[in-house]
Parts: structure tokens; sequence; C-alpha cells
């Protein structure tokens, strides 16, 4: 297919930027995120950076942290804390060769205390990097053609795209887009190039934009704030796409891609005690031919960029830009920059944001499976060395892998006759666990949380399996060991495991204490709603007792667990997202 990608990036910004907040004006004093952060690594005194060289870093795709679990201690011995980094790989897609798979478990052994996660926007992070290894992680990235930029920071923050095996020639077609999308909409600083691969500043790069910085599209000042993009294949949501700023739905005929629906103004994250936070779900504005991908993109971006609120952060995401200005004259602004008016959107059907586990054979006859690694979390356990296991598969392995948005894994692209190797290697590790796991474990999302996240207030990652097996044995007194029901577990209420859209949700409070949620939809449709605030494992588990138990009793026939809460009476639907706080 045929896609022109150079297009119109120039500004038009009809915001005036001469008051800024706080980060703002450090972005725009920054010489394009270049700050001291040179100076930073250089500073043998601390592990840690310049605060402002912190900030600045996330852009880089780099989040200075510390261990959460020594902290007190550390400061009662009157030690700085045990700072390192996190580096989180750009990775459009999530489609990695193996040779990029063996380059990041040499790093994770080497420089990230043995171990890799896999988010859940498809890509993997390090952590763990102490600063003085954070250049030799980089540069070991670069060797096969891996990158950390634009994976943090008021940007695009990586692209997503539904991994769907079982559609081979259309998930060939947008992952290609996604990958443009991904390097179309990147900044353009050379401060990456001269910072962690200590290359000389290209003089051609100063002034070379008339408001004389380097970026044609984002100036000096970047986005307000992060802004998501993401390709979702139907029927399958694994990628949640109402949760991105811009969500580009396939249409997709006879095996052919089309076009895309546009869904503008999804976003997760809010913060708890501030009513003027909530989440939101996209909105579908309209339908594009695929041709007119790229020109679409700048101008929601643009929009964005040009008024998006750049005084107060909490406020900043396109979701209140959307909800301040209203959706029609969005859309209006969206079509005058674009050039064009966006047709009608096309029929589409979701089924399902999950991922179906195991062997499946894709429409060319290539086969595919699909592993559960729970919370993202690649390392050697007692009786299951996953992180082992992984690397003998790269080994041998002759396709790709595809990083799951449910921080699963797909060996992709196998060969029939290359099965029984994949699988010796699988038995012999153990990475076929999922075949014996229940419905709501294999449906199941933590965020990182403790001890490494600075925001995390409760447990995330090292709590929720623990918690599953609870659940679980509600689920067989209630005889629904194996129904798919979706749970996700934040640390916080900003929503990294996108758990406001999961049938059970659970945001950290304090330590050991969650607010609750019941009622989002199966396939990433609805919002949920808050059915139980700033409470321990005891109600928690009394609650989902109760709801469980009446779910098995009075279901309908199909009927999903989200859709039984609402209409059982134990939540109201959230319809809308500023209405989510009610």
């Amino acid at each position: 297919m045929d896609v022109k990608v150079e297009v119109d990036r120039s500004r038009d910004r009809s915001q005036p930027l001469d008051k800024l907040g706080p980060d703002e004006t450090l972005k725009a004093n920054s010489d394009q995120l270049r700050g001291t952060i040179a100076k930073s690594l250089a500073d043998p005194i601390t592990l840690s950076v310049d605060p402002s060289d912190n900030k600045l870093m996330k852009f880089h795709g780099i989040y200075q942290q510390d261990d959460r679990d020594i902290r007190d201690e550390r400061r009662r011995q009157k030690l700085e804390p045990a700072f390192f980094f996190m580096a989180r790989v750009r990775l459009p897609g999530g489609v990695c060769s193996p040779s990029q798979w063996l380059k990041l478990d040499e790093l994770g052994r080497a420089y990230g205390g043995d171990t890799v996660r896999l988010t859940t926007r498809q890509t993997f992070q390090l952590h763990h990097v102490l600063k003085h290894n954070l250049r030799p992680a980089l540069q070991g990235l670069r060797e096969v053609l891996l990158d950390t930029k634009a994976a943090c920071g008021d940007d695009t923050r990586g692209v997503m795209a539904t991994v769907n095996p079982l559609v081979s020639k259309a998930h060939a077609e947008v992952y290609a887009l996604a990958k443009q999308a991904s390097e179309h909409a990147l900044h353009r600083t050379g401060a990456y190039r001269e910072i962690w691969y200590e290359e000389e500043r290209d003089p051609s790069t100063i002034k070379k934009v008339p408001d004389g910085s380097e970026e044609p599209f984002y100036g000096r000042t970047y986005m307000p704030r992060k802004f998501k993009i993401g390709f979702a294949i139907p029927p399958s949501n694994d990628i949640d796409v109402y949760s991105q700023d811009l969500g580009l739905i396939a249409i997709v005929e006879r095996g052919k891609l089309k076009g895309f629906n546009v869904a503008i103004g999804g976003g997760l994250g809010r913060t708890d005690q501030a009513p003027k936070t909530y989440p939101r779900l996209a909105s579908v504005i309209g339908y594009i031919d695929a041709a007119k991908l790229f020109p679409t993109i700048d101008a929601v971006m643009s929009v964005q960029r040009d008024y998006g609120d750049r005084v107060d952060r909490l406020h900043a995401r396109f979701k209140y830009t959307i909800d301040d200005k209203g959706l029609d004259w969005i859309k209006a602004e969206i079509e005058r920059r674009a050039g064009f008016d966006l047709d009608p959107a096309k029929p589409y059907t979701f089924t399902s944001n999950g991922d179906p586990l195991g062997w499946l054979k894709g429409e060319n006859g290539r086969l595919h499976c699909t592993l559960f690694i729970q919370n993202g979390r690649v390392i050697n356990q007692p009786g299951r060395p996953l992180m082992d296991g992984l690397r003998e598969v790269a080994r041998i392995h002759k396709g790709h892998f595809r990083l799951t948005p449910n921080q699963n894994l797909i060996i992709a692209d196998i060969a029939p006759e290359d099965r029984p190797a994949i699988e010796a290697v699988m038995k012999q590790y153990g990475l076929d666990e999922f075949e014996t796991r229940s419905g709501l474990r294999l449906n199941s999302m933590a965020c990182v949380a403790l001890p490494t996240c600075g925001l995390a207030m409760a447990e995330s990652e090292r709590y929720l399996p623990d918690l599953i097996t609870k659940i679980e044995t509600l689920l067989g007194a209630h005889g629904l060991k194996d129904e798919p029901i979706t749970i996700r577990m934040t640390g916080c209420p900003n929503g990294c495991a996108r758990p406001y859209v999961a049938e059970i949700a659970l945001t950290g409070r304090a330590p050991g204490k969650y607010n609750l949620y019941l009622g989002g939809g199966f396939h990433g449709q609805r919002l949920n709603k808050m059915y139980l605030e700033n409470v321990g494992e005891p109600a928690i588990l009394e609650a989902l007792d109760k709801v469980l138990g009446h779910f098995a009793r009075e279901r309908k026939e199909g009927e999903h667990f989200g859709d039984f809460a609402i209409r059982a009476g134990y939540v109201a639907e959230v319809k809308e997202g500023r209405y989510f706080n009610d």
C-alpha cells in the first residue's frame, strides 16, 4: 500500500504561550531537551541527577527511581535514597526480533537486576539501571536498532497496535503504519544522540526552524502532556483503543485494510481527591481512508499542541481539551487543519480486550503461540526459570516476538515444522503454565508499583498474584473458575494498567488499602465505577464473594460480569468520563 508520509507539519499556534507553567518553562529553556543531563551523568558524588534533568530525561525514555523498600532505613542512616533508573524501549506495535530479544536479555542481566518487564504499552522496561550504566545500556540497544526516544515525556509515548495473529495480512499492514507513525511523530532534537551516544552536536540543527528551535512540529515546548496513539484491528480491542488520545480502528474488507475510524480523547489517569480529574473514553468522530492517516495524525496532535492546558498539568491531557472546547468544535478544527472532512464512521465490532492464549494458526498457515507472562515480569523463579526459557526460545526461533498490550508474549510466525522444537523448550522451562490457570488470572494485569515507582501508594505487581489466589477460592466455590473476568490493579490512581475499563479494578490509596471498582466493559467499551473506597483485603474479598455469588446464580446466558454488576445495581453505569466521580 502506497502511503504518503511527508505532510505539512508546520505549527499553527492558536494558544499564546507567554504564560507557561513551571514544566513548560523548563522545556522552553532546556536547549531542546539537553538541559544539563550530560553534567548530571558525570557527577560522581550522587547516584541521582539534577531534578530538572530528571524531568527532561523522561523525553529520552528514562525515569529516575529509588528502592522504596529501603528508603526509610537509608534515611535513618543519613544516606541518600538508593537511586537507579528505569529505561523504557521504543517498540512500535510490540514487534521484536529474536536478536533484539537476546540483547534485551543480556542488558537485563547485566544492568537491570536479572529481569526485564513487558509493559502495558507493548514494550520492555529495564529497572535498577545505575546512573553510570545508562549509556552502556542505551548503546547496547542501538546495536540492535532499538532506542528509548519519546518512550516517556510530553510526546507520543510509543505507538501501540493490535497483535491478533489470526489476521496476518491486515496485521502486517497496520504494524507497518504504526512503525511509520512512531517515526513520523518522533521529536527531532539531536539531544539523544549527543548525550547517550556521545556524538558531536550538529551545528546545522541550530536555528533550523524559523522560531529558532530544532523541532518543526513540537517547537520548544513539545506537547502539553503525554499523547498516546494506538491502532486496533477488530474484533480484538487488546490495545484498549478507547484509552488512547488518538485511537485508529482498522476497517478491513475482504482481508484488505481500507482505512480507519478515528477516536479521540481517551485517557485513564486521574488523581484521588481531585474531582476535576477523571478517566475518559475516546469518542469516535469519523472515518478516513488509509492514505489520509498521516495528515490526520498531524491535525489531531496539532490541535492538542496548540489548545492543551500549559499551566495546570492536571488539566493538560487531550481529554480535558475536548471536554472544555466541545467535541464538535475539536472535530471541525481537526478537519480544517487536515484539509478534508472525515466521513461517517464505518461499522465495526469488538469482542474482547484480552489475549487468545496458546497455539493459533494464522490465515497464512504460520503458527503463533501466546504465553501468559504474569504482570509482564520476565524473571527466573524456582521451578519456572522464565528468563532462561525465553532466551532459549530466542536462540532457536526463526520468526519474531510480539509483546501484547496485556503484558503477555507471542512467539510469532513459526513454521509448522518448527513447532516441536519450540514446544520442547516450553515444556522444559514451564512456559506453558497458562493451561492450568483460572480465567481471572489469565485476564489479570498489574503495574509495577512498589518498590520502584515513585508514585505508588500501595503494592500491585507483587500483591495481585496472591490476591487472585484468594479470589480463585471464591470462584471455585461459585463454579466460576474458568469464567474470563478482567481484573486489573495499580498502585496509584494514574491508571498505567488501564484499570478503569476492567470488570474488577483496584487502585492503591495507602499501604494495604485500595479503591474497588466494578462494571467495566469486557472489551474495554465502558468505564467502571467505584464500589468501595479505601478498603483492605478482608473487605475486598467479602464484597467480591457477594457479587460473584450473585453473578453465578442469576446471570443471563452470555452475560459478562461487568454487565451483570450494573444490571444488578451494584454500581451505576458511567456513560461519560466527566461523571465518573459523581
